[in-house]
């Protein structure tokens, strides 16, 4: 029996996003610099097979939570592509001073848009015709903050740039879905987790991953063990779940699962040492009968607790959500369930504590900068707006001009979350 009890959702409020078009996935940062986030949907194209071939984006419609639209560039397309992979673009600070872009993959052209209107500041053409499939932001120069880009094709080859937009050093592997940047040595540049290889700031593969098969789904970062004597391990969700240390020494690994889908980072449960890793397992893929199913392990490795699930459904993503409500502990967000289970957020012994009463996909984020996350679950035509408590919170702008910087969690949006803790 779950040991957290929690209210049900609240609806602050719900948002047309019609004119966005079909099939759109959303961004949320600060755009104007109004002290509250804004809704930004990303359509892209369609008449590809995204299992290979990479999106690009073909439409970007801004809102604010007041349901007001900011600004639109391009024109819906009633043929667009659905959200089988990743949309090239990100809410994110670029050029440093104070404001937040819009950077994006247009007719084979970069994109840096402003993120107050959506007109265009800076344009660059692509390394290769298919370096876009989803953008990394990541300080491989040594500045004071991430200004380079990776950019990536489908499954096989990342191109690094610096903030000129010239190309630092290519890379061709096993990359998976979304690699992730981080400063594991703290010598003030990332290293790059490019799938199964870790890369140093140049381009160097530093170590690979070994008796891994298909490809790196989703990658985190945290300080998993409080044993061990780095200062964070890396947790890799593909064909097993795997923990390594940041030289690539192997500490665990979990083949319990058919598919390790997701997996995410939190501190699900009270009673055990250090971080528990959240898994997704896909038991059956692919049909009408696929099913997928929640689990968990500890710190070691080992697994703590395993869905049941008796209904149908197998394409689940999970994330950590941290500040839903004022309790210590952290939720496992579940979305596109399918058999009939909305959003629900779930404890650390799998049961679900909050259960949202509409269905679609999800985001998350301290939209007032308060200290609290809402839920965001959107569909073809609304986007509304859940959060635990009213407090503190008001869907008119606050403005004090300062802005809200953009957390590495939503300039590192991809459709398989990674993160760090």
């Amino acid at each position: 029996m779950s040991q957290i009890q929690s209210k049900e959702p609240k609806l602050l409020g719900e948002v047309n996003i019609k004119e966005a078009g079909f099939r759109c996935k959303m961004l949320v940062g600060d755009l104007n610099q109004d002290d509250q986030m804004e809704i930004l949907m990303v359509q892209a194209d369609g008449g590809i097979d995204d299992r290979y071939v990479p999106h690009q984006v073909t439409c970007l419609t801004a809102y604010d939570l007041q349901g007001n639209r900011l600004w639109q560039v391009g024109k819906p397309d009633e043929n667009a592509g659905g959200p089988g992979s990743d949309y090239p673009a990100q809410i994110y600070d670029i050029d440093g001073d104070g404001c937040n872009e819009v950077l994006c993959v247009m007719d084979k052209t970069f994109y840096i848009l402003d993120g107050k209107t959506g007109e265009v500041k800076k344009s660059h053409p692509l390394p290769d015709p298919e370096a876009h499939d989803c953008i990394v932001i990541a300080n491989l120069s040594g500045g004071p903050f991430p200004q380079d880009i990776i950019l990536k094709n489908r499954y096989h080859k990342l191109w690094a740039l610096n903030s000129n937009f010239e190309l630092l050093w290519t890379h061709e592997g096993n990359i998976g879905h979304f690699p992730w940047v981080h400063d594991f040595d703290l010598d003030g540049h990332d290293e790059v987790m490019a799938g199964y290889d870790c890369l140093d700031h140049d381009g160097k593969v530093l170590w690979s991953c070994h008796n891994l098969d298909d490809h790196a789904d989703c990658i985190w970062v945290g300080k998993v063990d409080p044993t061990l004597p780095d200062d964070v391990s890396i947790v890799i969700g593909g064909s097993v779940t795997v923990m390594y240390a940041p030289d690539g020494k192997e500490i665990w690994r979990y083949d319990g699962s058919i598919e390790s889908q997701h997996i995410a980072l939190g501190k699900f449960r009270s009673d055990l040492p250090g971080l528990q890793v959240a898994g997704l397992d896909r038991i059956i893929r692919g049909n009408e009968n696929g099913k997928d199913g929640l689990f968990l392990l500890d710190a070691n490795g080992k697994e703590v607790c395993k869905e049941d699930r008796q209904s149908k459904g197998w394409l689940t993503i999970i994330e950590t959500i941290r500040g839903w409500d004022q309790e210590e502990l952290d939720y496992i967000l579940a979305y596109r369930r399918g058999g009939g289970i909305n959003p629900t957020l779930y404890d650390g012994y799998l049961n679900p504590v909050v259960t949202f009463p509409v269905d679609g996909y999800v985001v998350h984020a301290d939209l007032f900068d308060k200290g609290t996350e809402q839920v965001i679950i959107y569909n073809e035509e609304t986007a509304s707006i859940f959060s635990y408590e009213y407090k503190d919170l008001h869907l008119e702008k606050q403005n004090t001009g300062n802005g809200i910087k953009q957390p590495k969690r939503l300039y590192s949006s991809t459709l398989y979350p990674g993160g760090e803790y």
